[in-house]
């Protein structure tokens, strides 16, 4: 999805172009795609016998319902709890914690 975010409106064969080096056949991002279509993250037009994508979700609207998934699933819908996972897990810094803490104390 981050290469329909970044590439827009296209079709597979833009999409592959974006890939590293190694890119992937064909036929592996069309499924990719087709799948994405399938979830209703994308929507398609046909042209001729190919057919055309673009994002139908926002970015900004994928990681808002992506992450609250993750916290209802993973953390009893307690965003607390999220943090003081990788808190503990040293994935997060005390430094990491503190510019956190005054993220939010300049939104108040």
């Amino acid at each position: 999805m981050l290469l329909v975010w970044q590439y827009g409106k296209g079709f597979v064969k833009d999409y592959r172009e974006l890939y590293p080096d190694t890119k992937p056949p064909y036929t592996t991002v069309a499924t990719i795609i087709k799948k994405l279509e399938n979830k209703g993250y994308v929507r398609s037009k046909m042209y001729g016998n190919t057919y055309e994508y673009t994002p139908k979700i926002k970015e900004s609207d994928y990681k808002k319902t992506f992450f609250s998934g993750a916290v209802n699933n993973f953390f009893g819908s307690s965003y607390k709890e999220m943090v003081t996972f990788f808190a503990t897990e040293e994935k997060l810094s005390e430094k990491d914690l503190e510019e956190i803490l005054q993220m939010i104390k300049n939104k108040k």
